[in-house]
């Protein structure tokens, strides 16, 4: 398939190139900005000197300008480059801010979380977003999309993990642009009384409404919140057994409005406004109609990034049906992977919802036509389930290696999800929006409550059992980045072998497949030279973990609560052994002694320094009387010690001038290997 003959797919390409340059280097704004002005000056130049398009010059300056504004696009989106960003005023020590809540997120045990825009700081226009999060106070009403707060106070950044391999939420945060949180209280900040009103807040409002609606309903619980994930795009309310069983399930992308509800939707849209088509210019009313219809669809769903893309792309599919183009569809979602990129924000590009987003869509597209060629029943039954599961496949087979890099599992009934619940997915969401019309008008019937309900809870029950089916996940699978680019090339191998297969093919194919297996024997020779021991941080406990080539001890007071800890590292680092020991007093490591002091604050005076002195468990000790006895090296304080002990025996090392490392601070500890 020759793909790179298209215009539109080479501009994309060029442009995603642009955007990882940007990501990656850090470029002169100004220099930028003239370049690409000169690109385009000397473009429209060239345009109108040589219109038979004779000279290949022009193309190769249309690559060049491409490529330079997909550098600068990423450029000018970093808070630096933007004059108003409060990252580029003196915000150190606390100020007042005005804020605006843009986005509810879930809360946790212990606090209410909300994506907030700056307004001000201290008094003068600022941008730039925060997490704001609320200690769980019955009494604190929650905030909504719109409300504005004054408060005083001082950010913190936010921090990263604290152990090796875990999630690195501050990463994930600022890509969204957010580097800062505020910890806040309910006597902290003021309410501004008649905020302004924008079409986000208006959509949550609305929203908000249609839940209270339903809620009037007697849909079950587990029930309405799959209702609201379907239809509003809110996931808040979904429980974490729910969520897992969907996402063990491999139908997990079903509770984000994405890719596949739009084109549902689309379908629908256009059965239902076909009549329009009889009027004076109805393929254009038409067409006017579905956008403006999709789009409202996004906003009442909160426009989220994977609604936006969602609804972008398949706003471009139906002008491709109003061309009667439907079957250059490739163009068409390089068309909306330039637009989504260039006109909303190129950093999407790094979200893991828009790589799988793409990857999928594009996998069907190319895949499914190759699957129907391999078989075509005569059968119509049968035909209609191949077809189904050609499309479970193709999709599956374009996320696997995103899938395998990022979570690490595999879900190998996702077909059977996909084959029973995918095909009542269009009468799920007709149906669904016809309950939320009838909500509000308050003339829901409670037998069609009871038909939804019941639906709801039959695909519920679907996704349950085939959860439920543990031998079939394959979970804790180790997948690094360079692993994911060469699987992606061993299938893009595969699949121009199966269509025209030839010499060169092969030794394609041969090239990545040898470069899996080199990269896998280097990977397993890197960790069998591993040779290490740290101290992890985990609240209230003490963990040494060590590593000697594939097998970790771990050393801990409680093992039950260190599941996650370990699984992470184990994925990561190649783990196929793991055992487990009781903390004792003392250590030899890489000749170096390892005292350990716990809650009984007893310790011998050494004629040897002590190398380490590792503190747990809150002891009651003098600590320069204990520094004068051991004449240690090194302290360290782990996660099980009180904040106010931590917070003096840091003053303490400062006075001896003694290296001092708190876990919940610093992170994990890891002790120097010997020479």
């Amino acid at each position: 398939m020759k793909l790179l003959r298209f215009i539109p797919i080479k501009l994309t390409l060029v442009l995603i190139l642009g955007i990882v340059v940007g990501n990656y280097f850090q470029l002169d704004v100004r220099l930028l900005l003239s370049t690409c002005l000169i690109l385009l000056l000397v473009l429209g130049i060239l345009r109108f000197t040589d219109k038979k398009n004779v000279s290949p010059i022009f193309g190769y300056l249309t690559v060049l300008t491409t490529l330079g504004i997909g550098v600068l696009a990423t450029t000018l989106s970093l808070p630096e480059n933007q004059a108003d960003h409060y990252l580029n005023h003196d915000f150190s020590g606390s100020h007042t801010w005005r804020v605006k809540v843009a986005e509810v997120l879930k809360p946790t045990s212990f606090s209410d979380r909300y994506i907030a825009k700056i307004r001000a700081l201290d008094e003068k226009y600022s941008e730039g977003k925060i997490l704001l999060s609320f200690v769980t106070d019955s009494s604190l009403q929650r905030l909504q999309v719109d409300d504005e707060l004054v408060f005083y106070g001082s950010p913190k950044e936010i921090r990263g993990p604290l152990n090796p391999h875990q999630f690195n939420y501050k990463n994930y945060l600022k890509g969204l642009g957010i580097s800062h949180q505020f910890l806040l209280g309910k006597e902290y900040f003021i309410p501004i009384k008649n905020p302004s009103v924008t079409i986000y807040g208006m959509a949550a409002k609305a929203r908000t409404h249609i839940i209270i609606q339903l809620r009037k309903a007697s849909f079950g619980k587990d029930e309405l919140s799959i209702i609201q994930a379907l239809l509003l795009g809110q996931r808040n309310d979904i429980s974490e057994e729910t969520y897992t069983d969907y996402k063990n399930a491999g139908a997990v992308h079903i509770l984000a409005v994405s890719g596949l509800h739009i084109g549902i939707l689309l379908v629908l849209l256009q059965f239902l406004l076909r009549p329009i088509e009889r009027l004076p210019k109805g393929k254009t009313l038409k067409l006017v109609f579905i956008v403006i219809l999709l789009w409202g669809f996004a906003l009442l769903s909160g426009l989220s990034a994977s609604v936006v893309r969602a609804v972008t792309m398949f706003s471009f599919v139906a002008y491709s049906m109003y061309l009667n183009r439907p079957k250059n569809t490739f163009n068409i979602l390089a068309l909306s992977m330039f637009f989504i990129l260039l006109v909303i924000n190129p950093n999407l590009l790094f979200q893991v919802g828009f790589q799988m987003s793409y990857a999928a869509v594009l996998a069907i597209v190319w895949l499914y036509p190759l699957l129907q060629k391999l078989w075509f029943p005569k059968n119509k039954i049968v035909r209609k389930i191949w077809q189904l599961l050609s499309v479970s496949i193709a999709a599956q087979l374009g996320v696997l290696p995103i899938s395998l890099f990022y979570f690490h599992q595999f879900p190998g009934l996702f077909f059977i999800s996909n084959l029973l619940i995918v095909p009542a997915l269009g009468v799920t969401l007709g149906m669904g929006i016809l309950v939320i019309l009838l909500s509000l008008l308050d003339s829901l019937p409670n037998f069609l409550v009871v038909i939804y309900n019941t639906l709801i809870g039959w695909m519920n029950w679907v996704i349950s059992w085939v959860a439920q089916q543990e031998a079939f996940i394959f979970k804790n699978i180790s997948f690094d980045a360079v692993q994911m680019v060469l699987a992606y090339g061993i299938l893009f191998c595969c699949v121009i072998l199966f269509t025209r297969p030839n010499f060169k093919k092969v030794i394609a194919l041969a090239t990545f497949i040898i470069g899996f297996q080199l990269w896998g024997i280097y990977t397993d020779y890197q960790t069998s030279e591993k040779n290490l021991l740290f101290l992890a941080h985990q609240t209230k406990n003490t963990a040494l973990m060590y590593q000697n080539a594939r097998t970790l001890v771990i050393t801990a007071n409680d093992t039950t609560r260190l599941d996650n800890i370990i699984d992470d590292y184990s994925v990561a680092e190649r783990i196929s052994n793991i055992s487990y020991s009781t903390i004792k007093n003392s250590y030899l490591w890489q000749n170096k002694t390892v005292l350990v002091i716990d809650s009984l604050g007893v310790y011998q005076k050494t004629e040897i320094p002590v190398d380490y002195l590792i503190l747990t468990q809150s002891p009651k000790l003098n600590l320069e009387r204990a520094i004068t006895a051991l004449r240690p090296k090194y302290i360290i304080a782990d996660g099980s010690n009180y904040t106010s002990y931590i917070d003096r025996w840091k003053q303490t090392c400062l006075k001896t001038k003694l290296p001092f490392h708190a876990t919940g601070e610093k992170g994990a500890y890891y002790f120097e290997r010997s020479n």
